[in-house]
């Protein structure tokens, strides 16, 4: 049975170190950690959720797009394990939009991120994976691979002028939905 983990926040010293990459993905404590992330993030309303987040330096990540109350526009896809991933390449448009985090609770900021990447990953079943990814789906994988280099979104803000709170995000959805 999945379980729901603890989410580390900002200053545990997880989220600002390199995470090991995956050697064996056949291993039961990787295999159940995957599970333990989907969990957390449907739990959490997260659209994504990486290893070192739940105190773990491995180099795995969970993409779970769909539409929440923190991303009530996110398109909708199957959850998706990805193992020691990577941007192969990248559009050279860069488009500045609204992100959250789960280690950074009540904050959002304006962070650039590509456009279009090609990715490589492999799967919670050992095949090794080529994608495109593009507008959120991308964001959210090069947030997540961020968390795996000690990153986080923070880190990418131009301006402190571009940070706003949670409840003021909510509020300008509010707005332009009316």
């Amino acid at each position: 049975m999945s379980e729901i983990l603890s989410i580390c926040e900002l200053g545990n010293p997880v989220l600002r170190s390199y995470a090991h990459p995956i050697e064996n993905i056949w291993e039961e404590p990787i295999q159940t950690l995957i599970d333990n992330l989907i969990v957390t993030a449907s739990q959490a309303n997260g659209v994504g959720i990486a290893a070192p987040q739940v105190g773990m330096s491995d180099r795995l990540f969970i993409i779970a797009s769909r539409p929440t109350l923190r991303y009530p526009n996110a398109p909708l896809m199957e959850p998706t394990a990805m193992i020691n991933p990577k941007i192969l390449s990248h559009s050279p448009q860069i488009v500045k939009d609204w992100e959250g985090c789960l280690s950074v609770p009540g904050i959002r900021g304006l962070v650039p991120r590509y456009q279009t990447i090609e990715v490589e990953y492999t799967s919670r079943e050992g095949k090794i994976c080529h994608q495109e990814l593009t507008s959120f789906v991308a964001r959210i994988f090069q947030h997540e691979l961020d968390h795996l280099d000690g990153i986080v979104f923070l880190d990418r803000v131009e301006s402190t002028q571009e940070l706003i709170t949670e409840a003021e995000y909510q509020k300008r959805l509010v707005d332009s939905a009316e």
